[in-house]
């Protein structure tokens, strides 16, 4: 599955700050309840809504065309993940991901003709897909769960435990069964905190 911009709204919530009466100042209770909602909402029969603000969230990486079997693909895609932005800080503090963490994959058709482009590939307006890798411990038995969606409006469903991805990033994921490797600003993080997977030690030595 995997190879979520930071906004920064510092002078929006100063101005935010400024405008408000004394009796309009959020209590902690009312901030403390902002901060532990739900990123992600799930409906009765298990099915995930799509995540509405993603992209606002932290940006991780572009890959293009990849694939994780040999089976070439006839049409340019590209994969750009982002991950919530409390998951990216702690894991710049921790080089692991905590739980609650939800990352998501958003697949973008990749085009070469357009405005003065003459070589290479840019991404298009349509979003081909989205997949969604979350950590929950209370809610998943291996604390990890994969959701496909079949368009950004469309509801997520659940990929079974038996379904290749789950081993797939057990047997390679850097850190957490998560494909750190594909995520240059994290990956020396990873190396610096002490948290790659001793699987993605051994594989990179054996490839070197």
């Amino acid at each position: 599955m995997f190879p979520s911009l930071s906004i920064v709204r510092s002078a929006v919530c100063l101005v935010a700050a400024l405008s408000l009466t004394s009796t309009e100042v959020p209590s902690k209770a009312s901030v403390a309840a902002q901060k532990s909602k739900a990123l992600v909402t799930y409906k009765p029969n298990g099915e995930m809504l799509p995540p509405s603000n993603y992209r606002e969230w932290i940006y991780l990486s572009s890959g293009l065309d990849m694939s994780y079997s040999a089976n070439p693909t006839d049409m340019t895609r590209f994969d750009n993940v982002f991950v919530n932005p409390d998951a990216y800080r702690s894991f710049l503090r921790t080089g692991s991901w905590p739980d609650k963490t939800v990352m998501v994959l958003e697949e973008r058709e990749g085009r070469s003709k357009g405005s003065i482009n003459k070589q290479g590939h840019f991404q298009g307006t349509n979003v081909m897909g989205m997949e969604v890798h979350v950590k929950d411990a209370s809610r998943f038995p291996g604390q990890w769960a994969f959701f496909d969606f079949a368009s950004p409006t469309a509801n997520g469903t659940l990929f079974p435990k038996s379904a290749a991805c789950y081993s797939c990033h057990a047997a390679h994921g850097a850190v957490d069964t998560t494909f750190v490797q594909f995520y240059p600003t994290l990956l020396p993080i990873a190396r610096s905190k002490g948290t790659l997977s001793p699987e993605y030690v051994k594989e990179s030595a054996a490839k070197q």
